[in-house]
């Protein structure tokens, strides 16, 4: 049985079907992104978007669409659809659509009168290239197919627009044809698995529109030049493959090339698989062999916090924790570049925020508990003691260990937290001084390398971590806890912040807490209270002034809004591990049904995956970023913590 499976009456609801995202990733940068009609909403979306190292490294649209027509009879029948000016929608190929599914690669199902025509799509792995298979299912007459591009050429962040300077000319190739449209990109193949006849037909289809830029206040009608198109014959039960890259493929080779990506995908039968999927396309392998996770799609970089966050669910979860070891190879060489204060020489963006040594341990961590402590203390004891040492020794610029063991940052100028909206140059929420999440983490840090010291055998060591546990320890409860039960989200000199955030969760949630029983369970339950929803934890009580929960509009009315009262999906983690903390075996039942909350998120925005946040109200839209790495991650560890814990429970 397909787990995720739409039928016709939601497919031809544009309303619906149009909201409905799907993501392809070869794991190396690149996308394929459209909606489940493929019908292009955003400046993002394509059918090959692919890194150009030749410009600047960065995401670029080759293809835009591929429309398909059925031809029988003389007749023509258009599967593609695109949005023109006026709500107007053609060809409105949506019509056809019978049934769309998505195991382990996207499938729609297409009726045209006496014609059933399956179409597949597959990014292959670790090559820039998008393949698609077409499959006559039904045909009681000879049948045609015509292929149309739709090509851009041009950055995810910007749009296309008629120009003379587009270079129309083509050169033929086996099966198909090659092209470049602008110097400096790589040329495109376009070719098909059987033999074919390409009609140069050169044109400019202008002022296409992308609904969700309109609504983020952004341009959003864009040309596009279409070269020509393909027509060729096709049988009933045959199947013809057209492939997109921009190297040169043997057509007779498209078929097991196909058929070999197919099988090595992760099916989306289940919950916990579609996660996995998920987790997947945020992986990385960049053609130096180097290793990372992706923030998020569709705009975002490797970021180091995220990266760190995002590590234990996406590979230990997903039960691949070699997977883990690879990325964090890449993570330690750009760390120790940072700590000797060399060239960062890797694709980690914001390696120098202030928490994400406090991260990348808290990673280590999750590794020792999943791998063993004697595995873990193997491989990365030594960066863990040298992360503290950096830390300890003053040699981080954006850090300071003061006289009470807390550690002190200046976040006035520019975000220091995973809080990082802008407004005018600004943090837009000035968290500085000790704050709560990055002194919670730092007391874990310690009392986890007091313990990997002494199981290594170095008393010294581990005395001297213990000690400064023990301080800060009695620090964190003097600066931030409050007679009202709660934590301050950060405290500076004589500022305190008294806005009820989610970031005092982690005093909770983490393995070491400075916290006593008593005391966690007021901190969670005015969390529970005041910032708990169905997507997450808000960003801000609803009580506090600038309460902000819906993210639409314009970008400054989405800044405004990023961090004061929108849910984040990725806060759900710490909140449930200290529920389950608090409450351990009378909570699993709560805690399940947080987790299996997000079910529906599989089908409502981002198929198969998690968004990066959502309203702060009802009914809790998903907001931001279609697949966020850190949404994911979470979810899929605190469903193998509540599986461990159920299991043991069992047995018990």
């Amino acid at each position: 049985m397909t787990y995720l499976k739409f039928d016709k009456a939601l497919m031809v609801n544009l309303q619906q079907s149009l909201t409905k995202e799907l993501l392809q990733t070869n794991k190396s940068g690149a996308y394929s992104y459209s909606t489940i009609v493929d019908c292009n909403t955003r400046k993002y979306h394509g059918l090959l978007v692919i890194p150009v190292p030749e410009l600047d490294g960065k995401n670029h649209v080759l293809i835009s669409s591929l429309d398909t027509t059925v031809i029988q009879h003389g007749a023509e029948f258009n599967l593609g659809l695109h949005k023109y000016e006026g709500d107007n929608y053609s060809p409105q190929g949506h019509k056809y659509i019978r049934e769309f599914e998505c195991d382990s690669n996207p499938s729609t199902i297409y009726r045209v009168g006496g014609v059933i025509l399956s179409k597949e799509k597959i990014f292959v792995s670790h090559e820039n290239r998008i393949l698609i298979k077409y499959t006559l299912l039904e045909a009681h007459s000879p049948t045609k197919l015509r292929l149309r591009p739709f090509l851009a050429f041009r950055s995810i962040n910007d749009l296309c627009k008629e120009n003379n300077y587009a270079n129309k000319e083509y050169q033929l190739v086996d099966n198909g044809i090659k092209l470049c449209l602008y110097n400096g990109y790589p040329e495109l193949h376009m070719q098909l698995s059987a033999e074919n006849e390409f009609h140069y037909s050169p044109d400019w289809y202008r002022n296409i529109e992308y609904l969700k830029e309109q609504e983020r206040g952004y341009d959003f009608k864009e040309d596009l030049f279409v070269p020509g198109y393909f027509e060729l014959p096709i049988k009933k039960d045959e199947s013809i493959y057209f492939s997109a890259g921009i190297s040169a493929i043997q057509p007779a080779t498209m078929q097991k090339m196909f058929e070999e990506e197919k099988s090595i995908r992760t099916p989306r039968n289940s919950f916990t698989n579609s996660l996995k999927n998920a987790a997947y396309q945020f992986y990385n392998k960049h053609p130096d062999g180097q290793r990372y996770l992706l923030a998020g799609y569709p705009w975002f970089e490797c970021r180091a916090r995220d990266m760190f966050v995002s590590l234990p669910g996406c590979t230990l979860a997903a039960e691949d924790p070699g997977l883990f070891d690879a990325i964090m190879e890449t993570g330690e060489k750009g760390l120790r570049n940072f700590m000797e204060h060399k060239p960062i020489d890797c694709a980690i963006t914001e390696i120098d925020a202030p928490d994400v040594l406090l991260w990348m341990i808290w990673a280590l961590q999750q590794y020792a508990k999943d791998q063993g402590t004697e595995k873990c203390a193997g491989k990365y004891n030594k960066l863990l003691f040298d992360a503290l040492d950096f830390i300890i020794g003053q040699k981080h610029d954006k850090l300071i260990l003061h006289n009470n063991g807390l550690l002190f940052t200046n976040g006035k100028e520019q975000p220091v937290s995973w809080m990082n909206s802008t407004m005018y140059g600004k943090p837009l929420v000035p968290r500085t001084g000790y704050l709560v999440e990055f002194n919670a983490l730092w007391y874990n840090a310690l009392c986890f390398a007091s313990e990997m010291a002494a199981l290594a055998g170095k008393a010294k060591l581990q005395a001297k971590y213990s000690e400064l546990a023990q301080k800060a320890g009695v620090s964190f409860v003097e600066v931030f806890r409050n007679d009202f039960g709660y934590l301050y989200d950060f405290v500076d000199g004589q500022t305190i912040d008294w806005s009820v955030r989610p970031n005092q969760i982690f005093a909770v949630s983490l393995d070491f807490s400075p916290l006593d029983k008593m005391q966690k369970k007021q901190v969670l339950d005015i969390v529970t209270k005041e910032l708990l929803t169905p997507k997450g934890l808000r960003t801000l009580s609803p009580k506090s002034l600038g309460y902000n929960p819906i993210f639409q509009g314009s970008e400054s009315r989405r800044t405004w809004a990023y961090h004061q009262g929108t849910a984040w999906a990725w806060l759900i983690g710490p909140y449930v591990e200290a529920y389950l903390k608090v409450h351990k075996i009378r909570g699993l039942n709560f805690a399940e049904r947080i987790i299996y909350g997000f079910e529906d998120d599989l089908t409502d925005r981002g198929i198969g995956t998690i968004s990066e946040l959502y309203d702060g109200n009802p009914p809790y839209w998903g907001r931001g970023a279609v697949s966020f790495a850190m949404s994911v991650a979470e979810i899929l560890r605190i469903k193998q913590i509540i599986k461990v814990m159920s299991a043991n429970t069992t047995q018990g």
